[in-house]
């Protein structure tokens, strides 16, 4: 079999600053998730250079990598990834064990508090609900004060009430002093930042600050869209099999 080779990206020239509220946005296969990967040093590139803080992370080792990756990126995927038999607390403290110094509950604590979770610090990930896992998640992504959090899809899994939630605790972390990135491939969520991305074909096709007319804009084609769909989709399940198939639905 011979070999191919797949550009995920490709001619991409981008610098965040720091405490800026970023979201990366597009369809399948544009190259959001391979870029994420690239600014949390997850990946190197093949080619072209990546600077981090004034560091230029893509000659840096896999030891050099994780070392940034530990002490400087907080990471939030769409999936929670919590130890379903330890608590909300004991999930937060996992990363701090892999910090090779001492440390103590307290700061797992106050992580939690950071995201309005302190009083759920005993419960397991089954007595919470989606929007407290994640931000559980959250927690445990900021655990060691990192300077740069990003974010993988990280409201896929939930309802429009708790996906806003989960935004408002991101504006609070940047106005905290943190770096967020948000991947998405939802536009009502990507405008709630203060920068967008736009990707395509692994190319940056749009980057543009989000102003309130723009904002409003998206979200309320988006919310024409939520109701149109609503309103057809009795009518389509009201159909009879045969009726069904004669309009091709």
């Amino acid at each position: 079999m011979g070999e191919s080779v797949v550009l995920a990206l490709g001619g991409v020239d981008l610098t965040i600053e720091e405490g800026e509220f970023l979201s990366i946005t597009g369809a399948s296969g544009s190259g959001k998730s391979t870029l994420m990967h690239i600014i949390g040093c997850l990946d190197r590139p093949t080619s072209g250079a990546v600077e981090f803080q004034g560091r230029m992370v893509s000659a840096m080792n896999e030891r050099q990598l994780a070392q940034i990756r530990n002490q400087h990126v907080g990471f939030v995927f769409q999936t929670f990834n919590l130890i379903n038999r330890t608590t909300a607390l004991d999930n937060v403290c996992v990363p701090l064990m892999y910090t090779r110094r001492s440390f103590s509950r307290k700061t797992a604590r106050k992580a939690l508090e950071r995201v309005g979770l302190g009083p759920r610090a005993s419960h397991k990930p089954s007595e919470m609900s989606g929007g407290e896992c994640q931000r559980v998640a959250i927690a445990r992504a900021i655990v060691n004060n990192p300077s740069l959090l990003l974010a993988d899809e990280p409201t896929g899994n939930l309802d429009s009430w708790t996906s806003e939630q989960i935004i408002k605790t991101f504006h609070e972390l940047r106005a905290g002093g943190i770096t967020v990135v948000l991947v998405t491939h939802e536009m009502d969520i990507a405008v709630q930042a203060d920068r967008m991305i736009h990707m395509r074909d692994g190319r940056i096709v749009e980057d543009a600050v989000v102003d309130e007319n723009r904002r409003v804009e998206v979200l309320a084609l988006t919310r024409n869209a939520h109701e149109r769909m609503a309103r057809e989709e009795p009518a389509a399940s009201t159909q009879s099999p045969s009726a069904r198939l004669a309009s091709g639905a």
